[in-house]
């Protein structure tokens, strides 16, 4: 039996003849850029992100960027993010202006190690009256940069006590966590800003690309509106920014997918408790780890798994979907190799990034295929 990694056709068919009235709406209307839908979906998703404000974009890339413009980051500025990532992360600190400084991530949850950010601001910065300066090149450090790496929150109370010691903002990279939490608080309300992707492919995907940014500043929160429209408005400009707003026509199918995400949530979370369970008693591979404080939405399920490239072209030749993210840390991409980073210097990225392997997780992820994942699995470590 062949099994996808994620079939979106599956979640559309609920919801089909809303979707089709979106689109006969945008038609009837000719509103296809800003408009009342983009403002409705903007207003909902702050509700349900548990936000003061949010503000619509064209992806989850330019709302990195528009972020962390809005927050001060200036030429040649560090970073402090991940190297276990989407490349999206560190690409968009480039696009804006500024270096990445990587920290390695914990070795259960993937996310980044508050204790090494810390470890590494004391040890290469000073606070002066520009802010944090990293002592060795004069730089300012202007934003630390978590990301809720699978679905799972980063230790959000950590990094903002780190950010509040070092005069810093905390940017959330919350691509992958619509609706996830720390504490009982959703992931785009616990920092400065939180930054959202729409991807078709995300928990709560688009028909198309698009992306949000949350916060709590009514300053950031202008500061990003002004930037996504060329940094103006109408004809008057204070600023350059660019072009990046998110359509009346996806805030629209945004709008009807955001009222199911809960439960869309609830079936991720409990294929998540399945798995878990059938591999177990696995030596071989190791199941999420998920800290007691998160509640996360498994955007993706990722093992670490021994032999895991031949797991990967065993599930594959059975027409099992599964992927690999990320095969190659950033701080080895080559476009990243001036800064200097080699093999060796983030241990534990470079084993995830060895031995993860994502299974289909999706809600509409049936019991019998599930079995079939399960069985391949098992099976393979078996032989």
């Amino acid at each position: 039996m062949a099994v996808p990694l994620l079939d979106i056709n599956r979640q559309h068919a609920d919801i089909k003849n809303e979707l089709q009235e979106v689109f006969k709406r945008a038609l009837d209307s000719s509103r296809f850029i800003k408009g009342p839908e983009m403002e409705e979906f903007e207003t909902e998703f702050a509700n349900y992100s548990g936000c003061a404000r949010a503000a619509g974009c064209a992806s989850g890339t330019d709302a990195l960027i528009l972020a962390l413009q809005a927050l001060g980051l200036k030429r040649d500025e560090l970073v402090i993010t991940v190297p276990f990532t989407f490349f999206a992360t560190a690409g968009s600190v480039v696009r804006a202006g500024g270096r990445p400084v990587f920290i390695d991530i914990l070795p259960d949850t993937f996310n980044m190690d508050p204790d090494k950010t810390e470890a590494w601001l004391n040890n290469h910065c000073a606070i002066t009256e520009r802010g944090a300066v990293h002592r060795g090149t004069g730089r300012r450090v202007a934003a630390i940069l978590p990301v809720h790496l699978f679905g799972q929150p980063a230790n959000m109370e950590a990094f903002n006590a780190i950010g509040k010691r070092w005069g810093l903002p905390v940017i959330e990279d919350a691509a992958q966590a619509v609706g996830a939490k720390w504490e009982g608080t959703c992931a785009g309300s616990l920092g400065d800003a939180g930054c959202f992707s729409f991807f078709p492919s995300k928990n709560l995907g688009a028909l198309g690309d698009g992306g949000m940014v949350t916060t709590g500043s009514e300053e950031t929160f202008n500061t990003v509106k002004r930037l996504r429209e060329h940094g103006g408005q109408g004809y008057l400009h204070s600023e350059v920014g660019t072009n990046s707003r998110l359509d009346a026509l996806q805030a629209g199918f945004l709008r009807v997918k955001l009222r199911k995400l809960e439960s869309w949530h609830q079936g991720r979370r409990k294929n998540a408790q399945r798995y878990d369970q059938a591999f177990a008693d696995l030596e071989q591979v190791r199941t999420p780890v998920i800290d007691p404080r998160a509640w996360t939405i498994y955007n993706q399920y990722t093992l670490l798994a021994h032999r895991r490239d031949e797991l990967l072209a065993c599930l594959r030749e059975k027409g099992i979907g599964c992927a690999v993210y990320y095969p190659l840390p950033l701080h080895l991409q080559e476009c990243f190799s001036h800064l200097g980073y080699s093999e060796g210097d983030f241990p534990v990225s470079e084993k995830c990034s060895r031995r993860a392997i994502s299974l289909p997780v999706f809600g509409e992820l049936t019991e019998d295929e599930q079995n079939e994942v399960i069985e391949a699995v098992r099976e393979f470590y078996r032989s």
